[in-house]
C-alpha cells in the first residue's frame, strides 16, 4: 500500500533527489521549484494514480477548510443523481470505479450516499479548530482508501452536474465561462452526454483531468485551483490558475506540476500569500 498523502518533505531537498543532472530540464525544475520555495517551505507527494488532482485538491480544500461550502449547505443536494436521473436518462450509462459494469439505475443510491460522505466529511474537518487536529484529520480520511474513492466519485458526479448547468445556460442564451466553451468544442465532449461517456467514466481509470477539466473542477467546487506548473517556468503559464477569472471569494488551493499530468502540494507557508 502506498500512502496517498506523503509525509511532508523541504521542497529544494525534494527537488535536488529527484533533478540531479544539467539537461535543460532539469534546471528548468530547480528554478521552478526554488521560485515555489520563495512562498512555501514543503511539499507533500500525492501516490500517483489517475486520481491524483482530485487527491491534491480536495486534500488542500480540506486542509484549510473553515466553513462548508454554500452547494454543500443546500438540502436537496443528496438528491442530486435522483434528479438528474429524472431528466437524462443517458446518465443510466454512469460507470463507478468500484462498480464497473453495474449502471447508473442501480447505483444511484450509492453516490448518493458518496455525496452525502463529502458533506459529512467537508463538515467536520472545517469543524476542527486546531491546526494539528486538522491535518491529523485529513491524514486519517486519507488513509481510508474506500472512503478516498467514494469521494473522488462524488467529486466527478458534481463535475456532471455542474457540466450540465453550463451546457444549459449556454443554449438558453447566458453567459458561460470561456472554458465551457472550450469543454463542449472537443470532437469527444460535444455535450454533456458525450463528456460523461468519453471523459468522466474513464477518470480514474484509464486517465487523469485534462487541463480543460481542472476548470470544471474549480467551478464545481467554487474554489480557485492555482498551479505552479514547472515546467513553463519563466513564462506567462508558470502559475496558472483554474479558472483564470477567479470569482471573489472562491477560496484557493495551491498545487504543483511538473507535466500537468501528476500533481503534488505544497505546504507551510513561508508568509501570508494573497492573489
Amino acid at each position: 500500500y502506498k500512502p496517498s498523502v506523503s509525509p511532508e518533505m523541504d521542497i529544494m531537498e525534494y527537488c535536488r533527489k529527484e533533478w540531479r543532472g544539467n539537461t535543460p530540464v532539469a534546471k528548468r525544475m530547480r528554478k521552478g521549484y526554488e521560485a515555489v520555495a520563495q512562498k512555501f517551505a514543503s511539499i507533500r507527494r500525492i501516490r500517483g494514480d489517475n486520481y491524483c488532482a482530485f487527491r491534491a485538491t480536495l486534500f488542500q480544500a480540506l486542509s484549510q477548510a473553515t466553513q462548508l461550502p454554500t452547494w454543500l449547505q443546500s438540502e436537496d443536494f443528496p438528491m442530486l443523481p435522483e434528479n438528474l436521473l429524472n431528466k437524462y436518462d443517458w446518465i443510466k450509462q454512469w460507470q463507478l470505479k468500484q462498480k464497473p459494469g453495474k449502471k447508473m439505475g442501480e447505483i444511484s443510491d450509492e453516490i448518493k450516499e458518496y455525496l452525502i460522505l463529502l458533506g459529512k466529511k467537508w463538515k467536520n474537518i472545517s469543524e476542527i479548530k486546531d491546526p494539528i487536529e486538522k491535518q491529523e484529520a485529513c491524514d486519517k480520511l486519507f488513509k481510508n482508501e474506500e472512503e478516498e474513492y467514494s469521494l473522488y466519485e462524488a467529486l466527478k458526479f458534481l463535475m456532471l452536474n455542474t457540466a450540465i448547468e453550463l451546457y444549459n445556460d449556454d443554449k438558453n442564451g447566458k453567459r458561460v465561462p470561456v472554458f465551457s466553451w472550450l469543454l463542449f468544442a472537443r470532437d469527444t465532449s460535444s455535450n454533456p452526454c458525450q463528456l460523461m461517456h468519453n471523459h468522466l467514466n474513464h477518470i480514474g481509470h484509464s486517465g487523469g483531468l485534462e487541463q480543460v477539466e481542472m476548470f470544471l473542477l474549480a467551478y464545481a467546487l467554487q474554489y480557485t485551483i492555482q498551479v505552479y506548473r514547472l515546467y513553463k517556468y519563466n513564462t506567462d503559464e508558470f502559475i496558472t490558475l483554474y479558472p483564470n477569472d477567479p470569482e471573489e471569494g472562491w477560496p484557493v488551493v495551491t498545487l504543483i506540476t511538473e507535466d500537468d499530468r501528476h500533481y503534488n502540494i505544497p505546504v507551510r507557508m513561508c508568509q501570508e500569500t494573497t492573489l
